[in-house]
């Protein structure tokens, strides 16, 4: 079988294997970092701005240390450019370090020439290091802000503004907390890092085997069982990573070869896993950093975006279960053997404790804690629960304290160095007015149907998020699209949502799709009939946005005139599941047996009227459904025993 290889936009150069003097720099450059963040974040009361220039200054550091210049680099060594590169970030972050208070205070706000140099310094340095560490196109869209911001008055139409001085600008980017050490920096400095380190101590307490065993107990036997298995566990798993590529590239090493093993194709074995670490991003509790940023923005306690989260990621991982058991019943597939498959009680007493600290980082979210306490609670809950676990590997000793806080600093440098990148994009957006200006010609563009708009505003976010890891592509959409939708009088939350489901969803998006492309490098399939099948099977996912934005409810909002209530909640989720259950048998084409044209156009029809909230639409879309469906059963059962018969 033929071998597509994948886009040359992949976001991440490969790490250095360091080796000497060389790897115990780096790690304890990462142990400091992550030090640094508990001290200023739990121990210790520093600015905001301090933070996040110390901080910054650290991930510049270790990406010169860990990422090579070129991304098909062999070298193993930290090359004399790196080490000048080095220096230069130190300059850079120390000098603005010890001069914002002279800057702000003694000079009254006023720059002079130094203070421009070692600006246009630190920003190169950034913008390369984001190039090594999470590839061209975020580091190339803050260029081209940057050439808007100065050259305003050279754009056409709406476009157009009064443009900002080299020296404004630079101002702006360096020496305030509007610009690389804005909110996005602090967040990444904060929550993002904090619950970054979450994971990697839960990651060194064998939590993440721990869920693939207990996926494989719970869902093992069932129809197609090791595809369900890779559903539930990449689920528990990209809640913490939030990365769908990483998820894959962690879970899909057991799952994929445990679907292959049944019977399932290498394509579909990779598409499902794909798919299944694409919903992560969207799973609370945690749903990875994009999640906290997104409070941020909003202005919203996180614990707003938990709950908002719950019925979308339910609705969306319930299509997948549905499209991996139709795909089984399909090709008459079975579950594992029994004597293959780990009890659950088993698993749970012997290292079940270990879901202890994930609980309680849910439960004093949804108690109103700040996430940085929960994360604090977690990490703690973590150490605690691995001693009280009967398998003496799963304990966090000294070493593996170390190594955790070593993973936690290197987690940080993409998440990190992305969110100080687009720091730039934001604050051109804002000098300059460009985001009321997208969402102008994008509303005028969809001739004022809602309709239209969230057509567009989809397309928009999977083209601009291609490529991209999950913090950098939901700031991108979020400052360039959702302003629309709430121009357009959608709920803000939904809006937000919409634009980071269709920016998720680009991972398994062709001609992008980085979570396929790596589940078919491990599955050994082709990688663009990879990508294709994933979409395939999340494609009644896509609809989950559009029941979003037209009924707020689903995400525990209230629409426009109207208060969220227990049972409005249950009525969007029921309505949105059969819609979900609908559009699968009409993509999928399978029940009980084939469906014919009939069938099959009316099941699409009918998903498409649940999405819309409404007595009147809800009640007809049920209706037809019953009616259809039962015919179908009635088809099905004529046709078995018809066979039988002449059998």
């Amino acid at each position: 079988m033929s071998q597509t290889k994948p886009p040359e936009i992949e976001p991440v150069s490969p790490i250095r294997t360091l080796t000497g003097n060389q790897k115990r720099l780096a790690v304890s450059v990462a142990v400091l970092l992550s030090l640094f963040t508990i001290s200023v974040n739990g121990l210790m009361n520093i600015q905001e701005i301090y933070r996040n220039i110390i901080f910054l200054g650290f991930l510049l550091v270790l990406t010169y240390l860990l990422y090579p210049a070129r991304k098909k680099s062999v070298s193993k060594q930290i090359g004399i450019t790196d080490y000048l590169f080095v220096i230069l970030s130190i300059v850079g972050s120390v000098y603005i370090y010890f001069q914002y208070t002279t800057i702000h205070v003694e000079r009254g706000s006023v720059a002079i020439g130094i203070d421009y140099v070692f600006a246009v310094i630190l920003i190169l340095m950034l913008l390369e290091a984001g190039r090594r560490t999470i590839g061209l196109f975020i580091p190339l869209l803050a260029a081209l802000a940057m050439i808007y911001a100065l050259f305003g008055p050279y754009f056409p139409g709406l476009f157009g503004h009064a443009g900002f001085s080299i020296e404004r600008f630079l101002y702006r980017m360096y020496m305030t907390t509007e610009g690389i050490f804005g909110i996005t920096l602090s967040i990444a400095s904060t929550y993002i890092i904090i619950f970054i380190l979450f994971g990697a101590f839960l990651n060194a307490s064998g939590a993440s085997a721990l869920f693939n065993d207990l996926a494989l107990a719970i869902a093992g036997r069932t129809r197609g069982g090791p595809a369900q298995v890779a559903v539930i566990s990449s689920a528990m798993t990209g809640s913490l990573n939030g990365s769908a590529v990483a998820n894959v590239a962690t879970t899909g090493a057991f799952t994929i070869p445990l679907m292959k093993s049944i019977g399932l194709k290498p394509r579909f074995a990779a598409a499902v896993e794909a798919a299944a670490s694409t919903g992560g991003m969207v799973m609370p509790p945690i749903m990875g950093a994009a999640a906290f940023i997104m409070a941020g923005f909003l202005g919203v306690p996180f614990s707003v975006i938990l709950l908002a989260a719950i019925i979308p990621s339910i609705l969306y991982y319930a299509g997948l279960i549905i499209a991996v058991d139709l795909e089984a019943k399909k090709q008459g597939l079975k579950g594992i053997s029994k004597e293959n498959i780990p009890k659950v009680w088993a698993v749970l007493k012997e290292r079940g404790v270990l879901l202890l600290p994930i609980i309680i980082v849910f439960g004093t979210l949804l108690a109103g804690k700040t996430p940085l306490f929960a994360g604090f609670a977690g990490i703690i809950a973590v150490i605690l629960s691995s001693w009280l676990t009967l398998d003496r590997s799963n304990r966090i000793t000294w070493r593996k304290m170390i190594t955790a806080l070593e993973e936690g600093g290197r987690g940080g440098i993409q998440v990190g160095i992305a969110c100080a990148s687009v720091g730039i994009l934001i604050a051109v957006v804002t000098m300059t007015g460009l985001g009321n200006a997208i969402a102008y010609n994008v509303l005028a563009l969809s001739g004022g149907s809602l309709a239209v708009l969230l057509i567009l505003i989809m397309i928009t976010c999977i083209v601009l998020s291609m490529g991209l890891p999950s913090t950098a592509l939901y700031i991108v959409v979020a400052v360039t699209a959702a302003p629309a939708l709430i121009e357009a009088g959608v709920n803000p939350v939904a809006a937000h949502f919409f634009v980071f489901w269709f920016g998720a969803m680009s991972n398994i998006t062709p001609p992008v799709a980085l979570a396929s492309y790596t589940a078919a490098g491990i599955a050994g399939a082709d990688a663009m009939k990879t990508s294709w099948t994933a979409l395939k099977l999340t494609l009644p996912g896509f609809i989950i946005p559009f029941m979003i934005a037209y009924n707020p409810v689903m995400i525990m909002q209230p629409a426009a005139g109207e208060t969220v209530t227990a049972w409005s909640i249950i009525l969007a989720f029921a309505t949105a599941l059969l819609g979900v259950f609908v559009m699968s048998l009409a993509i999928h084409n399978f029940f009980s047996v084939k469906l014919n044209l009939i069938e099959r156009v009316v099941f699409f029809i009918t998903s498409l009227l649940l999405i819309h909230p409404g007595g009147l639409t809800d009640a007809i879309g049920v209706a037809v459904f019953a009616a259809f469906f039962a015919g179908h059963i009635m088809r099905s059962k004529k046709q078995v025993s018809s066979a039988n018969e002449a059998f």
